[in-house]
């Protein structure tokens, strides 16, 4: 009885509980309560249906119940551990809810002859009437619940005896702990994954675009070389030849040499190699003449590095492209025009070459003359044609028809074009080698003038061709390359023809027919190939000047149509339009010129006279224009240097372009003009860029106003890609 009651005591149950037993009847009621009593202290437990499996967690915080079920239900569990048989060492014994429950067969007896002591003394001093009013109090509901809780005691000592099974409650309450923890980490990560992405999103955004935009700042330089000599455009080619995947700038260029006495002072000529990120000098070539062509691109099987070509009027070098060291060159007279890549025509797998001469006393006598790509040398003897015409000379160009065939077109004035099987034979006296020389195109040889004859007509007029080019996309853009992919389309494509100073037409290549013809003012610019409207066929852009007044113009390549055009004051400038291909699948078009006319206040085409304030220099700027805002252009540049030529380069890896000019610029003292070399990032410049309205308007008339933040986001995203 002493250690019954000192185990309820350390259960610490309240007086209130104590209280209620009192009152219990004592007999057969109070028999049946000794008797259930007995049995939940020793039959097995089962699990109630109506409570489902059971919790240890649950069952610990089972004192939150009311304080009659936690008397009722809770004392017998108390006396014998929650959980099973508890040991001497219990932490429940002692007022405790988390130990580790261990427990031995003859403690867990000697607690059950406590309980029944116990037990028999409270029965004893309840009196019979309590006891019975509060039996019959109770409910079946009651009952059932105790019963419940009897079966769950069994169950925590094991089922099948009251200590077969010490220790599974805990391994229980350890597995559940173990799944609210697995849980938690589960959520856990569904939290923090996403939110780790959102912060490497922030860092990308803060971190790494202004790194590029940093390297867009880098590639942007300006640089002066020697003398400027006049407004005659110098050679100038780009190409990679120091491996950092940006091409380089080849540029020809003429000093004066620092002798004390004017007199005695003599030019330079040179071609100089500029890095294209830092703009420093690669390597310099000095030549003993002008030198009126650079070309780059060539490959050797047996040189690693690329080739490039220095022409001047008499001679040819070949010189490594990354340290300048010569290789080759050949000795000619009035070399009049760049070199044409041909096919292979030796088999050596390396491609071929093909230089136009026009003798200054024979000035009708072209000859053109086969030079081998591997070593420099003459193939054969020059070939001449007295051709029967006057004006600029076109071409040479190379073509590819549908059937493989290869033509030269050239001509003064008038476009023929010669088969080049036939060149090859009359230049080395043998049949040719390869197969690219055997085929013939029945259809171009139906073409020829007469039987005997070695001309195909191509265009013959009373109006002389101004210019003739491929129609393709950035021909003009550097078209110096010697590569085969760069040539390729270039070959194989239709033809931009302008004669008469005023006509523009486009050639079908397989029969030479005129698809149209568009008549304006005289063309003063060689026209630029790029998609404008969304039909898939280039267009035109071009320029032409009268009265003070340059207007540029842009056709429809598959009518002829009037697409855009506009209207500026008269830069006294002719500079070819750049066009650059964009990730709408549209081009953007660049281009010099002055103010445009709209754009000034109190301006007429009447008041806009050549000479008008002569006395102030004359500002020259750099236009964007998109066919997504044909009336809003973009204002990059602006400067009072004469643009004589320029060429664009791609960096595939920033989705960008770079604008390369070379400028006349006027220098203090009456010295000659500086050559002025400068680069610019198309992305960094429309970020800088002006907007300049043309005017507005809708299919009914009225003025709309274009949005500027949204005309600038729209720049502001648009990337540059190679055509």
């Amino acid at each position: 009885m002493q250690r019954g009651s000192s185990n309820l005591r350390g259960r610490s149950v309240p007086r209130a509980h104590c209280s209620r037993f009192s009152s219990l009847p004592v007999g057969s009621a109070g028999g049946e309560m000794a008797a259930a009593l007995s049995r939940a202290l020793k039959l097995p437990g089962k699990k109630g249906s109506a409570l489902g499996e059971y919790d240890p967690l649950t069952q610990a915080d089972s004192e939150d119940e009311s304080e009659e079920d936690d008397l009722v239900l809770n004392y017998p569990r108390n006396g014998l551990g929650r959980d099973g048989c508890l040991g001497a060492g219990s932490s429940k014994l002692r007022g405790g809810r988390s130990g580790r429950l261990v427990g031995a067969t003859d403690e867990a007896q000697e607690d059950e002859e406590d309980e029944e002591e116990d037990e028999d003394e409270w029965r004893e001093r309840l009196p019979s009437k309590s006891r019975q009013d509060r039996h019959e109090m109770k409910g079946p509901q009651y009952w059932s619940h105790r019963d419940s809780s009897r079966d769950r005691s069994g169950e925590d000592r094991g089922g099948s005896g009251s200590l077969g099974g010490t220790g599974l409650g805990v391994h229980s309450a350890e597995a559940e702990a173990k799944k609210l923890r697995m849980r938690n980490a589960i959520r856990s990560a569904f939290f923090l994954v996403p939110l780790v992405c959102a912060m490497l999103v922030v860092l990308l955004c803060a971190f790494l675009i202004p790194c590029r935009k940093g390297e867009l700042e880098r590639l942007q330089w300006e640089r002066a070389l020697g003398d400027a000599g006049g407004v005659t455009p110098p050679a100038l080619a780009l190409w990679d030849v120091d491996g950092d995947s940006v091409e380089d700038v080849f540029l020809g260029v003429a000093e004066w040499t620092n002798e004390t006495h004017l007199t005695q002072r003599s030019k330079i000529y040179s071609a100089v190699a500029l890095s294209a990120v830092s703009g420093q000098v690669l390597w310099r070539k000095v030549m003993a003449e002008s030198v009126m062509c650079i070309q780059c691109g060539l490959q050797y099987s047996s040189q690693p590095s690329p080739v490039c070509l220095l022409i001047s009027k008499s001679i040819l070098m070949a010189v490594n492209g990354t340290t300048g060291k010569n290789l080759s060159s050949v000795q000619m007279k009035n070399i009049e025009s760049q070199a044409v890549l041909l096919p292979d025509l030796q088999g050596d797998s390396v491609p071929d070459l093909l230089i136009a001469t026009l003798p200054a006393d024979e000035a009708l006598d072209l000859s053109l003359t086969l030079i081998s790509g591997l070593t420099g040398a003459q193939l054969g003897r020059p070939v001449p044609f007295n051709l029967t015409g006057q004006g600029k000379l076109i071409g040479p160009l190379l073509h590819e028809t549908q059937k493989g065939a290869f033509y030269i077109l050239f001509g003064l004035g008038n476009v023929e074009a010669i088969s080049l099987r036939d060149i090859y034979i009359r230049a080395t006296g043998k049949m040719p080698v390869t197969q690219a020389l055997r085929i013939k195109d029945p259809k171009w040889e139906e073409l020829r003038k007469t039987n005997s004859s070695s001309f195909i007509d191509i265009y013959r007029g009373s109006e002389h061709v101004e210019f003739m080019l491929p129609l393709v996309a950035g021909f003009g853009n550097n078209r110096n390359a010697l590569d085969t992919v760069s040539n390729l389309n270039s070959t194989r494509s239709d033809w931009v023809l302008v004669y008469g100073s005023s006509k523009l037409s486009v050639l079908r290549q397989r029969d030479m027919h005129k698809k149209w013809t568009f008549s304006s003012p005289p063309i003063h610019s060689q026209p630029a190939a790029g998609h404008f409207s969304d039909d898939g066929v280039l267009d035109l852009f071009f320029q032409h000047a009268a009265n003070g007044v340059m207007e540029a113009q842009v056709i429809d390549g598959a009518t002829g149509v009037l697409l855009w055009s506009a209207e500026f004051v008269c830069p006294r400038l002719v500079l070819q339009t750049s066009a650059i291909s964009t990730s709408t699948g549209q081009s953007a078009f660049l281009f010099w010129a002055s103010e445009p006319i709209n754009a000034l206040k109190n301006v007429s085409k009447t008041t806009v006279a050549p000479g008008v304030a002569a006395a102030e220099p004359l500002i020259r700027k750099l236009f964007l224009l998109h066919p997504v805002y044909p009336t809003i252009l973009l204002e990059l540049a602006s400067t009072t240097d004469t643009t004589v030529t320029s060429a664009v380069s791609y960096q595939e890896h920033l989705k960008d372009a770079s604008y390369i000019t070379v400028s006349s610029r006027p220098t203090p003292d009456s010295e000659p003009s500086a050559r002025i070399v400068k680069r610019m990032s198309l992305r960094a410049a429309i970020i800088k860029a002006q907007i300049v309205r043309l005017g507005e308007s809708n299919k009914t008339g009225t003025s709309t106003k274009t949005d500027a933040f949204e005309v600038k986001k729209f720049f502001q995203c648009l990337s540059f890609k190679r055509q």
